[in-house]
């Protein structure tokens, strides 16, 4: 086995006193500055090769997968580690570990977490200062994490969030002689520009630092043909297309793994509960939620046929998802139930975590709905499978910042065969094929209006969701691994 390299940080850090330490002494000596020059370089050559040396036979096997977030909410890159080590690569996952990553990746052996924590940078001055006071220290802090690491053949890296982790990684490949591999999932700066606008200083800065730097990978994957395009066009890089394929997990869930879902999440959502009192119902050999009804004595689950219908979506709650237009849509969708309209009632769920969270929670808490009930629940990464193949209807909300990328919970809802509402952006089309895996809209009216003509014949199998579903489950792609294999196993291998 290699030993473990921990010496490369400390001689980073000894690299970088030491020029300021020369510096200050030729400040005060009169040394010339061809002089002082030629000290900084022959002491940066020789870490180079020091560094460079600690190569081996294993470092062809070592891959750094990097993400400078949380792991857990990471799917494609947990993806990418999985792939990886079923080509017998062994793979440093390195990033936040704020929520659990899937168990797969937690049970490989040849998969091994190397966490960070989110800097914060000071809290006083302006907010450009305290901004690049935070790059500084998380730049610092991740060049520490991947010098001290066993030399790696490659470092394969998420963006966005890009700043400061490009820079960081390729100088580690640089010092290192690993290749740098970027897959781009969106431009970080039109992500800042939905909060701070276009012309902000930091946006600015964040879209010079992805056009200096990101070219510098020598290999680079990106999540549409529309991407693909802008970075060769604009940025003059040449980028494989991987589009994001559903995991094995993703798939229609069995009756009876639908009950148990329901019924845990009963006990904590009353949203799932039963509220039917009828006396013919009122039988101690059975166990109910509001969807299903499983008999005791033979242990056999249906759905009740009287269930209302089961809405689901799932955010990181950030800017570039307005919930307000799917909430503007379920009222208008109550108004239609209290006008006469036949329709089941809904039970609207929204999974997952992030910043805006607590104000869409406020929300939903000031509406007065009787036909319609949402519930906001953290699911672990097993349920939320399961969740999306167990319900009716998907929506999305996921309008890209760039209008280059694709919404990954739309790719997860169509490997369980669920049809999807998506809201409109340009390149939209690659993924949703409007009236046939699901509907396009582009506003909170139009929204509700679809979801008044999908459910009109609710729970009947026929109609346009039963079309949109047999549609899915004929279709179905090229899966992960053969997409993995075909597209990024070349780019690793490669001599």
């Amino acid at each position: 086995m290699a030993t473990r390299c921990t010496s490369p940080a400390s001689l980073a850090v000894f690299a970088v006193i030491s020029s300021v330490l020369i510096a200050v002494y030729a400040a005060g000596s009169g040394v010339t500055c061809p002089v002082l020059s030629l000290a900084v370089v022959t002491g940066l050559v020789s870490l180079l090769w020091w560094l460079r040396r600690r190569r081996d036979d294993r470092t062809d096997r070592q891959v750094c997968v990097l993400v400078l977030g949380d792991l857990g909410r990471s799917p494609r890159m947990q993806y990418h580690a999985l792939s990886l080590s079923k080509h017998g690569y062994h793979v440093t996952f390195v990033g936040f570990l704020e929520t659990k990553p899937h168990e797969d990746v937690l049970r490989e052996e040849k998969i091994k977490m190397e966490p960070i924590t989110e800097v914060k940078g000071v809290r006083v001055g302006p907010k450009v200062f305290r901004y690049v006071t935070k790059v500084i220290l998380q730049s610092l802090q991740l060049l520490h994490v991947l010098l001290k690491m066993e030399t790696q053949s490659h470092i394969l890296m998420q963006n966005p969030p890009g700043l400061p982790g490009i820079a960081v990684a390729w100088l580690v490949c640089v010092l290192r002689g690993s290749r740098f591999v970027i897959d781009w999932h969106n431009y970080g700066f039109t992500i800042m520009a939905l909060s701070l606008g276009e012309t902000h200083p930091l946006v600015r800065l964040a879209r010079w630092y992805e056009h200096v730097f990101g070219p510098l990978a020598a290999h680079h994957l990106c999540v549409t043909t529309a991407m693909k395009d802008d970075l060769q066009t604009n940025w003059g890089i040449r980028a494989t297309t991987l589009y994001d394929r559903p995991a094995a997990v993703f798939r229609e869930t069995p009756l009876k793994l639908q009950h148990e879902l329901f019924f845990r999440l009963s006990n904590t959502h009353p949203q799932f509960q039963s509220s039917r009192c009828d006396d013919e119902e009122e039988d101690e050999e059975a166990e109910r939620t509001v969807f299903s009804v499983r008999d005791l004595t033979d242990d056999t689950v249906t759905l009740r046929a009287e269930r209302p219908a089961l809405l689901l979506s799932s955010t990181s709650w950030t800017e570039d998802e307005d919930f307000s237009v799917l909430l503007e849509a379920l009222e208008e969708y109550e108004g239609f139930i209290k006008g006469g309209a036949s329709l089941p009632s809904l039970v609207c769920v929204i999974t997952g975590k992030g910043p805006q969270k607590d104000h869409y929670r406020k929300l939903i808490d000031s509406l007065h709905l009787e036909h319609v009930e949402i519930c906001t629940p953290w699911l672990e990464a097993e349920d939320y499978p399961v969740l999306l193949g167990s319900a009716d209807l998907g929506v999305c909300l996921h309008k890209s910042s760039s209008g280059l990328d694709l919404p990954m919970k739309v790719v997860d809802m169509f490997g369980c065969c669920l049809p999807v509402c998506a809201i409109h952006f340009n390149c939209l089309h690659e993924l949703v094929k409007h009236e046939e895996n699901g509907l396009v809209f582009r506003d909170s009216q139009e929204l509700a209006e679809q979801l008044k003509s999908l459910l009109s014949e609710f729970p009947s199998s026929d109609g346009r969701l039963g079309e949109f579903r047999t549609n899915l489950q004929t279709s179905r792609g090229q899966n992960w691994d053969d997409n993995w294999d075909q597209n990024v196993l070349p780019l690793i291998t490669a001599p």
